[in-house]
């Protein structure tokens, strides 16, 4: 059956833009106005979020990439509940998209991880197969290292993410001869896409809501 067409949403697509500072000019405009803060993990004995801390500002660190960037209608977001990072939301494979996100702006200093193996992310899902991706390029649509991983419904579970075994990818497509470069890490991201890798779907991917609790990230 062919996907429906749905309305596109410009606002939210140009709210994106200006969060990740996607548009030069208007971040420039925006910080010299109304500078925000350099988002920083809180860095104390291997764990960059530890998201039981209520003074944790996931807002101006943490927001939603979703396929609106590419026409689609997913919806997504990330808020403090109970102790932990709730990712939740709807995806839609409407428009011809299908992946829900949510991204760190760049990290300002970048993260230097070259003394650890990779990162540990401590969570709890609803069975579906999410992406862990991590970014060591300035640009917002650069190069991402990405991590496939299985939830347990209503499990918490942990995660480890291996630098060694990161996956290049542009765009779901992978990418030879590119590495990750530990000492300059700039962003993380949380994914749930329809595809896997090179046009592979995910086995585990259903269209529809979705909830993704995160405790902590560290490094290990």
């Amino acid at each position: 059956m062919s996907e429906q067409r749905s309305q596109w949403d410009l606002g939210r697509f140009v709210q994106t833009l200006e969060y990740f500072e996607a548009i030069p000019i208007v971040s420039w405009l925006q910080n010299m106005f109304q500078p925000r803060p350099n988002p920083q993990p809180f860095y104390h004995d291997r764990v960059l979020f530890d998201f039981s801390n209520p003074q944790i500002d996931i807002q101006n660190t943490w927001g939603a990439l979703d396929d609106v960037v590419m026409g689609g209608v997913s919806d997504s977001s990330v808020r403090l509940e109970n102790g932990a990072a709730v990712f939740s939301g709807n995806v839609s494979t409407a428009n011809s998209g299908g992946f829900a996100s949510i991204r760190t702006r760049n990290f300002e200093p970048a993260l230097n991880l070259s003394t650890f193996t990779g990162v540990e992310l401590r969570l709890k899902g609803d069975g579906n197969r999410y992406k862990f991706l991590i970014r060591d390029g300035d640009g917002w649509d650069s190069v991402g290292y990405s991590h496939s991983f299985d939830t347990v419904a209503n499990e918490w579970i942990t995660v480890q993410v291996p630098f060694a075994q990161l996956i290049p990818v542009f765009r779901a497509k992978t990418v030879s001869n590119a590495k990750l470069s530990p000492e300059r890490i700039r962003s993380f991201q949380l994914m749930l896409s329809k595809f896997e890798y090179d046009g592979g779907l995910n086995p585990r991917f259903s269209p529809g809501s979705f909830r993704l609790e995160i405790s902590s990230i560290a490094a290990y």
